[in-house]
């Protein structure tokens, strides 16, 4: 019984991991809360690595590290999906940190710049402050 929910569990998992593999991070909402997994480690290289947590809205600029392994790269990788999972099961809403850019995100990013001048606001008038 086990061993089928083992399975189960990482057939399911699998393909999550190997879509957010690339990035090494994870971005993680539930509500206002904000929280991101990352794997460190150096550029081209599997090990060392390390699984840092952040929680962005309740302790910005901190961070934990929750494992870490100097000869297994895939302990990294399979301890932060198995973190992720335990979050989404708690309902937090995570995925890759390139897929999580939410619309406001988007919108941000493709706004137009509003000056006095796009206003039609002529330079010889004194601004309201």
């Amino acid at each position: 019984m086990k061993l089928t929910m083992i399975l189960v569990f990482m057939a399911l998992l699998l393909p999550a991991a190997a879509a957010a593999q690339e990035s090494g991070k994870y971005q993680c909402t539930y509500g206002d809360m904000q929280r991101r997994v990352e794997i460190v480690t150096e550029p081209g290289v599997e090990v060392p690595c390390s699984v840092h947590y952040f929680k962005d809205t309740e302790a910005p600029g901190e961070q934990q590290v929750l494992w870490s392994a100097d000869n297994d790269g895939s302990y990294c990788r399979t301890r932060a999906m198995e973190f992720i999972a335990k979050l989404e099961g708690w309902g937090w809403d995570c995925g890759s940190a390139a897929d999580t850019a939410t619309e406001d995100d988007v919108a941000d990013e493709t706004a137009p710049v509003v000056t006095e001048e796009s206003l039609g606001v002529p330079e010889d008038e004194e601004s309201i402050e």
